[in-house]
């Protein structure tokens, strides 16, 4: 323990660079896809992660993230047997805002042509610090690791950025998260790239546009549109699960 407190020392003595800018990362996620039977010929098919690129701004204080530009590509799809299947890559209008000193989030999503704000507030985490080291883009970074409910997350963060913030509403270690991992490489954020520069006023700001719910409220909204979709095409053959 002496070891690891004299080595995160080390790494708060090195001059702080500004505390105000933009992380672009590359978000990759791995899809489990459950087909039926009759379509396991087609498994080769569909692709098996799914890779989009958001923009993080950050202060001192709070945080946005958002699509990046690139991000508005075009679908990936693909046809066979007279099936066609469309795979979404990013959703342009959704949006996270976090207040770190409030310790809430304003998240903003789209479902089915909709769009929400989800009243939150970041889960804190009781992150475990290690002796480990490495570097990404030039920043030295330690790593550190922790549980959220069931899932395994490990973080590489540089205290070179004394800001508490990270991809989504990952935060709370003495730096800025560079790479994030969840759940076993299930999914996966790398910083490609990182400005340090003041923002333009209003950069960082919640998203007002929407129906204000809770989680719990956008939850049973997902879960009864689900079900009347089910039971409208329940029937029909050639369905399949994708799970990312």
């Amino acid at each position: 323990m002496r070891h690891l407190v004299l080595l995160l020392a080390l790494f708060l003595s090195v001059p702080a660079l500004a505390q105000e800018g933009t992380v672009r990362y590359e978000i990759t996620t791995r899809l489990d896809i459950e087909l039926p039977p009759e379509m396991q010929h087609m498994a080769d098919q569909f692709p098996s992660t799914m890779t989009a690129s958001k923009l993080l701004h950050f202060d001192e204080s709070s945080s946005l993230l958002v699509a990046a530009p690139e991000a508005e590509e075009e679908d990936e799809d693909f046809s066979s047997g007279g099936m066609r299947v469309m795979f979404r890559r990013a959703q342009e209008e959704n949006a996270l805002y976090v207040d770190r000193d409030a310790g809430t989030s304003v998240e903003k999503r789209d479902f089915m042509g909709r769009t929400f704000l989800i009243d939150g507030e970041p889960e804190p985490l009781a992150w475990r610090l290690t002796d480990e080291q490495s570097e990404f883009l030039g920043y030295p970074c330690m790593k550190a690791t922790a549980m959220r409910d069931t899932v395994a997350v490990e973080a590489w963060f540089t205290p070179e950025i004394p800001v508490s913030a990270g991809p989504e509403d990952f935060g709370g270690l003495p730096g800025l998260i560079l790479v994030l991992t969840l759940d076993d490489a299930r999914q996966t954020f790398i910083a490609r790239e990182v400005t340090l520069e003041p923002l333009a006023e209003g950069t960082i700001a919640a998203p007002e546009d929407g129906r204000r719910v809770t989680e719990e409220e956008f939850t049973t909204i997902m879960k009864e549109k689900i079900e009347e979709m089910q039971k409208a095409y329940g029937g029909r053959r050639g369905g399949f699960t994708i799970r990312g």
